[in-house]
């Protein structure tokens, strides 16, 4: 068994990290989940929350708006629609973030259709959440 598996995180802006990990959890779709090397392939979505990385120099951690990761023995891969370092991660970052949740569930009621609502809602939550759970 491997110690470590490498891990990739990029966004449309920028690519914002590459380096070997021991461990990552993710904000998947149905729940947390955490990969470490030799997991079974699996691929994922995302919703916004927080990426950990735990590498050999210690854990980064990364705020994600949603996404895929991609999970093989000895790699993630997580493609972003938006991430930023939790170390650059400010108060108007967020505020850009749920407003943008808040357009696109405005949005969804004006085309008044169910699924739509529900998952604008969801991402409107889901952001909320994430500001309290960071402090800001």
């Amino acid at each position: 068994m491997a110690d470590t598996m490498q891990f990739d995180l990029v966004s449309p802006e920028r690519s914002l990290a590459s380096f070997q990990v021991r461990a990552v959890q993710i904000p998947g779709a149905d729940g947390d989940m955490t990969a470490m090397p030799d997991h079974a392939p699996t691929i994922t979505t995302l919703r916004p929350g927080l990426v950990k990385a735990e590498g050999p120099d210690g854990t980064n951690e990364f705020v994600v708006t949603g996404g895929f990761a991609e999970v093989s023995s000895d790699a993630m891969s997580v493609l972003a629609e938006k991430a930023i370092p939790v170390t650059e991660m400010t108060r108007d970052h967020l505020d850009d973030m749920i407003a943008e949740a808040r357009t696109v569930h405005e949005e969804a009621k004006e085309k008044d259709h169910p699924n739509l609502i529900d998952d604008a809602a969801k991402l409107l939550a889901d952001m909320e959440a994430l500001g309290t759970h960071m402090n800001l």
